[in-house]
């Protein structure tokens, strides 16, 4: 149990010196907020007050992010934090309902100079707490469809399109034919169910050019509009980091967290605040930043290749 805990706890001093020694500024933001952030499948804690004996507008966030951007808007240019984010979500392997966050932010950035920090950053924590370098290749999302199931998801964008491929070519996939399918919803149905258990074979991946439906609080490319401008990385199979070259345009997002949100109620039957800290950072200008987030105990597991869980 000790060891576990040392592991840790040097890695986030790994992460700091990294961070420091590229002139990035350690900043800390509020776990208590009005809007916990604004995925569809992800799900926040809410908080109650025992004082007052009633359920607050208040959640633990899911994320930094929002407040992150805000401080960007406040002229803030190479910003990291390292802290606790909370999401209500079954426990697994590789899930706790609180585990360590890192994000951190580039502004007048484009996401390809986060690609390789992220980089940089794997393969130093590794040579720091003495653990093997990894070697990470970049794939976009069309390309690994077209190596691991033989089809290109770029040529499927349509839903009804996707789901028909589903019911032809993945007969182990059940579609209900009453549930009414977001193109999301298929996409993940193939992802999840048929690459992603293969992906520990395939080698460690930086997956980019997602197909523009998951662009959230990402870019659409200037040359391909088919796809965003985000990437994951995947280390054994496991799932790291999620980055955006981040969306500055206050209407669009707007509008896609309009979108979430029919679909959070739709499917989950509960709605959010409005993300205001955000509209207000959007509202005063973001000079073109890209930001990450990564899950450290994740890292840490895939680094170390110990097959006992840091989510205890």
């Amino acid at each position: 149990m000790k060891r576990k805990h040392e592991d840790l706890f040097l890695i986030q001093n790994s992460i700091h010196d990294f961070f420091k020694s590229r002139d990035f500024l350690h900043v800390l933001t509020p776990p208590i907020v009005e809007n916990p952030g604004m995925e569809t499948h992800i799900h926040p804690f809410q908080i109650y007050s025992t004082f007052k004996k009633k359920t607050l507008p208040l959640y633990l966030h899911t994320s930094p992010e929002f407040y992150m951007k805000s401080l960007l808007s406040e002229g803030y240019n190479k910003i990291f934090t390292l802290s606790y984010a909370f999401r209500d979500e079954p426990d697994s392997e590789t899930h706790r309902k609180q585990f360590l966050m890192l994000e951190w932010y580039r502004a007048n950035s484009r996401y390809e100079a986060i690609m390789d920090d992220t980089i940089e950053l794997i393969n130093f924590c590794a040579r720091e707490n003495n653990f093997p370098e990894r070697s990470i290749k970049k794939v976009s999302v069309n390309n690994l469809f077209k190596e691991v199931l033989n089809f290109e998801i770029l040529e499927y964008l349509d839903p009804t399109a996707l789901k028909n491929k589903i019911k032809e070519t993945f007969k182990d996939i059940h579609i209900d034919e009453n549930n009414e399918y977001s193109w999301d919803d298929l996409y993940f149905l193939i992802f999840l169910n048929e690459i992603e258990p293969k992906l520990k074979e395939y080698g460690d991946i930086l997956l980019y050019e997602f197909p523009y439906h998951l662009a959230a609080l990402s870019t659409i490319s200037e040359k391909d509009q088919r796809v965003c401008e985000r990437f994951e990385v995947y280390l054994d199979g496991i799932e790291i980091c999620n980055c955006f070259n981040e969306l500055t345009h206050l209407k669009t997002q707007r509008e896609r967290f309009g979108l979430q949100a029919k679909e959070k109620e739709r499917i989950y039957g509960y709605s959010l605040p409005t993300p205001d800290v955000l509209y207000q950072a959007m509202n005063r200008g973001l000079s073109s930043p890209s930001g990450i987030a990564l899950g450290v105990e994740r890292l840490l597991m895939s680094l170390s290749g110990k097959s006992e869980s840091f989510f205890d």
